[in-house]
């Protein structure tokens, strides 16, 4: 029978690509949710069919990222899975539904009338809203943890409405916003352009200060984070995160100020980057905090073996599709209909 176990450490593996597939999906998606969230707010119609076309070729590939991330959590760890998914599902089912709209509003937008233009733009700018913002509640509640007995959740209907998943649901939002704008900086020009730095200058100001709060609050959650990040010698080597990040945040401010038009987003992906890493840091190696590690957790290792070299396959596929679609439609992006 196929089993890898016996020279590989499966479930950290698999913890390891769960986890790049989310932040991949945080980081394509979230560009593409950023724009719209910032969406009724454009100068003009036609900066908002901008917009929109600068995004249509990749918002849908995007996607895939969270099908592996939600998929290996199923099939890798279907403990974890079983525990999260009951405390979670009000905000991952209202996650899905502001998905579903905003990919119907791709389609009918450009199809959509004048006059019902209207109705398209709201349901593309709520859906990313609403996606956005569970999926910051998510990102909360996983952070706290979830009330577990005899492995199962034990909490209530809505304890995933709680003050510190709101403020992160709120801080993922304007992330989001900060990512879809210094993207639209590269990708457009003239007046969107020039109202998209204005935009990521405020935004960035918000991102800095939920950075701030969040880092602040989250090693004070259980007593283990906290002395993850403030015991010695930890505590010193660990420093390298909030400096690099400090750095990164220096430049992007400086790359606004110069008006460079590829630097803003890069250096806005090494924020985003640099805030998993520290969230990385800060649960391992909980998959359910603070119940069950990536081992307990794990599923049997022949399945895990099968499940890798189906990975091990599509992986590379996956991202040379994402690759050669990035590179096919570079380049600034125009008002006319292009979906």
């Amino acid at each position: 029978m196929l089993d890898f176990s016996g020279f590989l450490d499966l479930p950290l593996i698999w913890a390891l690509l769960i986890a790049t597939a989310v932040f991949l999906y945080v980081l394509l998606d979230g560009f593409d949710l950023g724009i719209g969230i910032l969406f009724p707010l454009a100068p003009s119609n036609e900066c908002r069919s901008r917009m929109m076309n600068s995004i249509a070729p990749f918002w849908d590939g995007n996607e895939t990222w969270l099908v592996l991330g939600g998929g290996g959590l199923f099939a890798a760890f279907p403990l974890a899975y079983s525990i999260i998914m009951p405390a979670l599902y009000m905000p991952i089912i209202l996650m899905l539904l502001g998905l579903i709209f905003r990919g119907v509003a791709f389609e009918f937008r450009f199809k959509a009338s004048e006059k019902r233009r209207w109705i398209w733009d709201s349901a593309f700018h709520f859906g990313s809203l609403t996606a956005s913002f569970m999926q910051g509640v998510v990102l909360g509640n996983f952070i706290q943890g979830v009330e577990v007995t005899d492995r199962a959740f034990s909490g209530g209907a809505l304890d995933w409405a709680n003050g510190f998943a709101l403020m992160t649901g709120i801080a993922v939002v304007f992330g989001y916003a900060l990512l879809g704008s210094t993207w639209l900086i590269m990708k457009t020009e003239g007046i969107t352009q020039l109202w998209a730095r204005q935009v990521a200058k405020y935004s960035l100001v918000l991102v800095v200060f939920f950075m701030i709060v969040v880092s602040i609050s989250t090693p004070f959650i259980d007593d283990r984070m906290l002395n993850v990040w403030f015991s010695f010698p930890n505590m010193i080597y660990l420093s390298v995160i909030p400096l690099i990040t400090f750095i990164c945040t220096i430049m992007l401010i400086r790359a606004l100020r110069r008006e460079y038009e590829y630097q803003p987003f890069l250096f806005s992906i090494a924020l985003f980057l640099l805030c998993y890493i520290g969230f990385g840091i800060s649960m391992y190696p909980w998959i359910v905090p603070f119940h069950f590690d990536i081992w307990q957790a794990a599923a049997v290792s022949t399945s895990q073996s099968i499940l890798l070299i189906g990975t091990a396959i599509f992986l590379p596929i996956i991202l040379a599709y994402t690759a050669f679609s990035f590179y096919t439609f570079r380049g600034k992006s125009s008002h006319e209909a292009m979906y």
